[in-house]
């Protein structure tokens, strides 16, 4: 028989001598986890009745419990009861809230129809408690003002989100829109448009569904156009980067909304509208550049930096600037990051016979002379294709490669490389970064700066976060950036798409706004908004234009399918 004796289970003889705090937080978390309102709400009138001293956690957890109950017709108004009364004892108990406690307040105040407390509320907790209020926290007074179709104090909540520093997100936008649009606020309309254009890609069919009663509503209809110079259009829509100009409506009479497709250049089957690649505006692109400044000159030698902007500023003629280190490694992995690292073995008689080193795991593989010279010339040729492609599409004007000085002298000591980069030097095709510094920085200020095209299959994750956010820098990516790629030693550029898939508004008033459906960018769908005086301008000019080329004897085939695209 074993007479080992069992040492006693420290977690029990723990729970044993817990006090009536500990007890009280941990049936409460088993609550919230389960989602027992009931049982959390008998341990509150329990903890009550002993005069436990409850912590500001075990209050929130109350508060988050009962917020949560806040939407269920069984449980509501036993929540919203309690909820109260829990929030109003923290109080009693001087305990501080913090965030989290006036959100789940506001959810509840929000879910009896009191938006006004919750909006009190957010604002007094900014200035009482010092708490900076998040998305979340604003929400809930937000709809609840928008549901009610109490329009200017929904305005009043999106201003106080602007003064701190809160940006509106799809849901809040197009709840803004709703209760402009029931109110008849056109002009609160149209600027909630430009705010969703600026914010998402693609909207949901949510959103789709809210612009489409707008524009099919009386009130679309009588929202008169803006009296407008067409070349002042034109210029506002060529400052923004193009697909915008932010002027306000134009046009007058009824809206058609037609749900279609583009084709592959982006013209609108609906309306035949040539929609367009949308670039970031200008006061984004000096933001931009100095942003990249900023953080380079904090990260490089800051004259080494400077000198760069004053060579830049003296040669800005380029179209396009390449990444010489991305393509010139594409599908390489050579030590250290270089293009090319021959070990030389000297053999007897004097014969030199170059080797490569390829390490895979603790097998040595000795790369055949042939073999290895093929790849040493491909990284070479690999950034002269892309150059001279560049050079050919640019109306031929030279791009500008960008190299850090290790991987120029690795070239310029190869007897085979050296004309073709002395070349590239003597045309001023070249910049060599300095010793020490990241090349990165060069060639991405570089493109921005200059407003051109950048060939790089970098996807650049590293400087996103530190910029100016993700969809910025995924707009500026999607109207800049040339990828390649090489086919059996054959260049394949892939320019920027002709057109983007965002929310344009055109200089004749239409707009374009493309369907997130799925969560699947690839089959989209767009919604066609048009005038009918714009409907009708377009059908008259077709049909002149199918006139004309009548009269001169042409076909009238082109013609007739462009004029079905239009009225279809």
């Amino acid at each position: 028989m074993d007479t080992t004796k069992i040492p006693p289970n420290p977690n029990k003889k723990r729970k044993t001598n817990q006090n009536p705090e500990t007890t009280f937080l941990i049936n409460l978390q088993s609550c919230t986890k389960s989602k027992d309102l009931q049982t959390a709400i008998s341990l509150f009138e329990s903890a009550l009745s002993q005069n436990l001293r409850l912590s500001l956690h075990h209050f929130n957890a109350l508060l988050y419990l009962c917020s949560n109950f806040a939407t269920d017709p069984s449980a509501k108004d036993s929540a919203i009861d309690y909820g109260f009364r829990v929030f109003n004892h923290m109080l009693s108990t001087k305990a501080v809230p913090n965030e989290a406690s006036v959100t789940s307040i506001v959810r509840l105040a929000s879910a009896k129809k009191d938006g006004d407390y919750a909006f009190e509320l957010i604002k007094k907790m900014n200035k009482d408690y010092n708490l900076v209020p998040r998305l979340r926290t604003y929400d809930p007074a937000l709809l609840c003002f928008c549901e009610n179709l109490e329009a200017e104090k929904a305005y009043e909540v999106e201003e106080h989100m602007g003064s701190m520093g809160v940006r509106l997100e799809e849901q809040e936008i197009v709840a803004l829109l709703k209760v402009s649009s029931e109110t008849g606020r056109g002009e609160r309309v149209y600027e909630y448009l430009q705010k969703l254009r600026n914010s998402v890609r693609c909207v949901s069919e949510g959103t789709t569904k809210a612009i489409e009663d707008w524009f099919r509503g009386e009130k679309a209809t009588e929202v008169k156009g803006v009296s407008f110079d067409e070349g002042l259009v034109k210029e506002a829509v060529l400052k923004n980067g193009g697909g915008w100009h932010g002027l306000g409506w134009i046009g007058d009479g009824k809206w058609v909304s037609k749900r279609g497709s583009l084709d592959e250049n982006g013209k609108c089957c609906c309306c035949g509208h040539q929609l367009v690649s949308v670039d970031i505006d200008d006061a984004e692109t000096e933001k931009f550049a100095e942003s990249i400044a900023g953080l380079a000159m904090e990260r490089e030698v800051k004259a080494n930096f400077s000198e760069f902007q004053d060579w830049l500023e003296q040669h800005a003629d380029y179209e396009a600037i390449v990444d010489g280190a991305n393509i010139g490694l594409y599908q390489q992995n050579f030590a250290e990051g270089g293009f090319s690292i021959p070990q030389v073995v000297q053999l007897k008689f004097g014969v030199c016979v170059p080797l490569l080193y390829i390490w895979l795991g603790s097998l040595q593989i000795i790369v055949c002379l042939t073999y290895y010279i093929y790849f040493l010339n491909i990284a070479i040729e690999q950034l002269d294709a892309v150059v001279k492609e560049l050079y050919t599409r640019n109306g031929n004007k030279w791009p500008l490669i960008i190299l850090h000085n290790k991987r120029l002298r690795s070239l310029l000591e190869n007897p085979s490389h050296r004309k073709l980069v002395q070349e590239w030097m003597d045309k001023g095709v070249l910049y060599m970064t300095p010793h020490g510094s990241n090349d990165d920085w060069y060639w991405l200020y570089a493109a921005v700066k200059l407003r051109c095209l950048l060939a790089t299959n970098d996807e650049m994750r590293d400087h996103i976060f530190e910029l100016l956010g993700t969809n910025f820098f995924l707009k500026w990516k999607e109207r800049h950036q040339v990828r390649y790629t090489f086919v059996k030693c054959n260049l394949k550029l892939q320019l920027p798409p002709p057109y983007s898939s965002v929310i344009q508004e055109s200089e004749k008033g239409s707009w374009h706004v493309p369907i997130l459906i799925n969560n699947d960018e690839s089959s989209q769908t767009w919604l066609c908004i048009t005038r009918s005086t714009v409907v009708e301008s377009c059908d008259k000019a077709k049909a002149l234009e199918n006139t004309e080329t009548s009269e001169n004897g042409h076909g009238l085939c082109s013609n007739d399918e462009t004029l079905n695209s239009c009225n279809s």
